[in-house]
């Protein structure tokens, strides 16, 4: 009988160490504090560096560790559950939305912005302008297109795959097309170097780092024709907005975490008003325009007196 108690009782304290231990773990993660990796898209990193930064100074107790990586690296980590959280240029494919099912995984998906891939070409270039059906037309391999080269960031980025999507090909040319690792060194590339066409994500343009300054002053923003009209058009807000610009994309917040934590305090912040401000201020555009409130006063204040 003895015997029997101490065994309860064994039984007894591995179970209450192990709710208080739970609880710890509750209790060091919350919507508005505790810590967390968010894996993004490199292709974005400047505005969620912004959007971090913002939420850090709001909530001291949150940490927001953030790890660039390619579309492909990204979308893998959170297959494989090495990411609870991550920033995408690319909602969910049905496969993977399967696999996440399979996993008993129900991800929760915020779009907060939709964004642009700009085409830039070496400031001693006299043509702003280019036509998509061009770029397209390289990327399958034709010639005449009057493009020397394109500059890519990553073989395995967000930019890539939407530009193979749209010229419907499975791999890019062996020749003519260059790659490197980060959109930084594709502006950098296209700036030394005539007749390069860069494609990189318009946040880095926009929000360029202090080192990057002077290699977007030698770089030009190219005004693109799309295949429906005959117009060209830039990446601004206001030709995201109007749906003119050809190649707009929406982001997306996808949150793996399946608790109440601060990848869902994160993503609730990004989409609602000050994160919706943020991005409006980043020449990007949010999903949900910030409303502004107007003071009406029925007499004049005079301050002078």
């Amino acid at each position: 009988m003895l015997k029997y108690s101490k065994i309860v009782g064994i039984v007894l304290l591995v179970f209450l160490f192990a709710m208080c231990n739970q609880k710890s773990k509750n209790d060091k993660e919350t919507i508005l504090k505790g810590s967390i990796d968010i894996t993004v898209d490199e292709t974005v990193k400047p505005i969620i560096d912004d959007q971090v930064a913002v939420f850090e100074g709001t909530y001291y107790d949150a940490k927001i560790t953030v790890k660039p990586k390619s579309e492909v690296e990204v979308i893998n980590d959170l297959l494989n559950q090495k990411a609870k959280v991550a920033v995408t240029a690319r909602n969910l494919t049905t496969e993977e939305l399967s696999r996440f099912e399979k996993s008993k995984i129900k991800p929760r998906v915020t779009p907060f912005a939709i964004d642009a891939i700009a085409l830039i070409s070496n400031k001693s270039n006299n043509d702003t302008l280019i036509a998509l059906k061009s770029v397209l037309d390289f990327m399958q391999g034709k010639k005449d297109t009057g493009i020397k080269g394109l500059v890519f960031d990553n073989p395995n980025s967000s930019t890539v795959r939407y530009m193979k999507e749209l010229a419907k090909v499975k791999d890019i040319p062996a020749t003519g097309v260059f790659s490197f690792k980060t959109n930084d060194e594709v502006i950098k590339f296209v700036s030394e170097n005539d007749g390069m066409i860069g494609v990189v994500g318009v946040n880095w343009l926009s929000q360029p780092s202090p080192n990057m300054i002077d290699f977007t002053k030698k770089i030009t923003i190219l005004g693109v024709k799309g295949l429906k009209d005959n117009q060209y058009y830039y990446p601004s807000q206001n030709d995201i907005a109007e749906e003119k610009y050809p190649l707009a994309r929406h982001l997306f917040i996808i949150n793996c975490q399946g608790y109440s934590g601060l990848g869902m305090g994160f993503s609730s912040f990004v989409a609602g008003d000050i994160g919706q401000r943020i991005i409006l201020k980043s020449s990007l555009m949010p999903v949900k325009t910030p409303g502004r409130k107007l003071q009406i006063r029925s007499q004049i204040i005079n301050d002078k007196e």
